[in-house]
C-alpha cells in the first residue's frame, strides 16, 4: 500500500492528504521527535506510526504516475522497502533535492528516495546509504556537431551543469587537473532541462549521468555522448544522521536486492522499440500462425463493447505479440498485458486466459474513449483513446491542456501526439496537475497500432469489404 502527499500543488494529494499528513507532523514533532520526550531511532518512529515516509521528487528517475498508478525506480525500492518492515508507505514528493535533503534533516520524512547522487556538499545536510547503482557520467553534444574528444578541448563551446549537483562536484574535482577547463553552472532546473537546451542548440553539451541520458533519447534521439568522465554517480538514499539502527537496515536491504537492479534498470530506462524489431513481415506471418484462435475473442469483446476487433487485435499485438502466456517482469500478463488492479477492477479473474484477457482489454479500452469529450470525431477519438489506453486518462488531458495552451487543437490527434513527448519535459510537467509521464511511448504506442491496424485491414477485411 502507498500514499502521495504533495507539499506542492501536482498530482495526487489533495485536502484530505495533506490534513493526514498534519497528524502525522504532529506526532513526530511532539510524540517522536524530541519536542516533548527524548527522540527515539526512526525505526521505532515507523513502528509508532505504523507508516514508512518517504521524501521524494515527481522526475523520471524517481516518483511519478503512470496509466495505472505510482510508477518510478525509487516508488519500486521504497515501497519494497515498507513491505519488508512490514508497514505502508507515504510518499512526500517535494520540488527540488535540496527539498528532499531538509524533509529527512527536520524529521519530516524518514528518508529520502529521490534519484540522489552522493556529493560532499550533500552530506553535511544528510548521510546516504550504500549506493544502489553507480552510473557513468557523459559529456553530451547534438549530433550534426563535430564531437568534443575531451574536457580540455571544449574551447569555445558552452558547457552548463545544475547547480549543486553532483555533475558540478565532478567538474570541480576535474578542473584542479585541467587548468583549461571552464564551465557554468545553472540553479534551478534539472538535467532533462539542460539536455533540452542541448538538443535545441542554446547549449553546446552538458554533463548527463546514463539513467538520465536513456531517458532523453527517447525524446531527443539526435542527442549523442561525446565521451565518459573519469567519475561516476553513485545513486543512494538520504537518511538522517546518528541513526545506526536505520542505516545498517537500509544498508541491508538495498545490498539484497541489488541482483534485481539491472530488470529494474531496464523497466525504467530502456527505450521501447517493440515494432522496429518486430517489422511488417513478421506481422503478417503472426496473422497466418497466430491470430486464428484468438479471433473469435477479439470478435465477440468487440461486439460487447461496440469497438473494431481489429483496433482490439492490434493493441493484443502490441502489447504481447498475440502471447495469452506472456509475463512482464513487472507482473503484466496476458494477451492484453493486463496489471493485477486493473483486472481486479474489470472483473477479471483469469489474466492468462485468452477471452477474459481480451474482454479485459476492451473494457479498459471503451472506459477511455467515453471519457472523452463527445464532440471530438472519429478517427481522432480512437487514437487519443488508444493514447489514454497507454498512459492514463489524466495524463493525455495534461497533454491536451499543453495542446490548447500553446494555440493547437486539443481535439486533433496530430496535434496532441506532438505535445505528449513534453510530459517528460521538467519545464513543461512541473505546471501540469498529473505531473511527469513517459509520453513518447504513448505516441509510440499508437503510431504500432495504426501500422498493425493497416496490415490487418489489409489482410482481414470486413465482410462485404475489398481486399487491399
Amino acid at each position: 500500500m502507498s500514499v502521495l502527499t504533495r507539499f506542492s500543488a501536482g498530482p495526487g494529494g489533495g485536502p484530505t492528504a495533506r490534513l493526514c499528513l498534519t497528524g502525522l507532523l504532529a506526532l513526530l514533532a511532539c510524540g517522536l521527535l524530541g519536542t516533548c520526550t527524548a527522540r527515539p531511532g526512526v525505526l521505532a518512529q515507523v513502528r509508532e506510526l505504523g507508516v514508512l515516509l518517504v521524501a521524494t521528487r515527481n522526475s523520471p528517475t524517481a516518483y511519478y504516475y503512470g496509466a495505472h498508478g505510482p510508477e518510478g525506480p525509487e516508488y519500486d525500492l521504497a515501497s519494497r522497502f515498507a513491505r519488508e518492515l512490514g508497514v505502508p508507505v507515504r510518499f512526500v514528493s517535494l520540488p527540488t533535492p535540496a527539498a528532499v535533503l531538509e524533509a529527512v534533516r527536520t524529521g519530516r520524512a524518514h528518508l529520502g528516495a529521490a534519484g540522489l547522487a552522493i556529493n560532499r556538499a550533500w552530506a553535511e545536510e544528510a548521510a546516504f546509504s550504500r549506493p544502489y547503482q553507480r552510473v557513468k557520467l557523459h559529456l553530451i553534444h547534438r549530433r550534426g556537431q563535430p564531437r568534443p574528444e575531451r574536457l580540455d578541448a571544449l574551447g569555445a563551446r558552452t558547457l552548463e551543469v545544475v547547480a549543486g549537483s553532483s555533475h558540478e562536484q565532478a567538474l570541480a574535482e576535474l578542473a584542479r587537473e585541467i587548468p583549461t577547463l571552464h564551465y557554468g553552472t545553472t540553479p534551478g532546473v534539472d538535467t532533462l532541462d539542460l539536455l533540452d537546451r542541448v538538443w535545441a542548440g542554446d547549449l553546446d553539451t552538458t554533463i548527463a549521468d546514463r539513467n538520465e541520458f536513456l531517458l532523453t533519447r527517447n525524446v531527443h534521439p539526435e542527442l549523442r555522448i561525446a565521451f565518459n568522465l573519469p567519475r561516476a554517480s553513485e545513486l543512494a538514499w538520504a537518511l538522517p544522521k546518528g541513526d545506526p539502527g536505520l542505516a545498517a537496515r537500509v544498508d541491508a536491504f538495498l545490498a539484497s536486492v541489488e541482483e534485481d537492479m539491472p530488470a529494474l534498470v531496464q523497466r525504467y530506462y530502456a527505450p521501447d522499440e517493440r515494432f522496429d524489431y518486430a517489422g511488417a513481415r513478421q506481422l503478417v506471418r503472426d496473422v497466418a500462425e497466430r491470430l486464428p484462435p484468438l479471433k473469435p475473442n477479439f470478435e465477440a469483446s468487440a461486439r460487447e463493447f461496440g469497438e473494431d476487433w481489429r483496433v482490439l487485435a492490434a493493441i493484443g499485438y502490441q502489447e504481447s505479440r498475440w502471447n495469452p502466456q506472456a509475463v512482464s517482469p513487472t507482473g503484466v500478463r496476458g494477451v492484453m498485458m493486463l496489471t493485477a488492479e486493473t483486472a481486479d477492477a474489470l472483473g477479471i479473474d483469469d489474466r492468462a486466459d485468452p477471452a477474459q484477457s481480451i474482454r479485459g482489454g476492451a473494457g479498459y479500452l471503451r472506459q477511455m474513449r467515453d471519457a472523452m469529450p463527445a464532440r471530438i470525431p472519429e478517427p481522432d477519438r480512437t487514437w487519443l483513446a488508444l493514447a489514454a489506453y497507454n498512459i492514463g486518462y489524466g495524463h493525455l488531458e495534461d497533454a491536451r491542456v499543453l495542446a490548447q495552451t500553446h494555440g493547437k487543437d486539443p481535439d486533433s490527434w496530430q496535434d496532441v501526439r506532438d505535445f505528449l513527448p513534453l510530459l517528460a519535459q521538467e519545464r513543461f510537467y512541473v505546471n501540469l496537475k498529473r505531473g511527469y509521464a513517459r509520453g513518447w511511448e504513448a505516441a509510440r504506442f499508437v503510431d504500432n497500432i495504426r501500422s498493425y491496424l493497416e496490415v490487418l485491414e489489409w489482410t482481414q477485411p470486413e465482410p462485404g469489404a475489398p481486399a487491399g
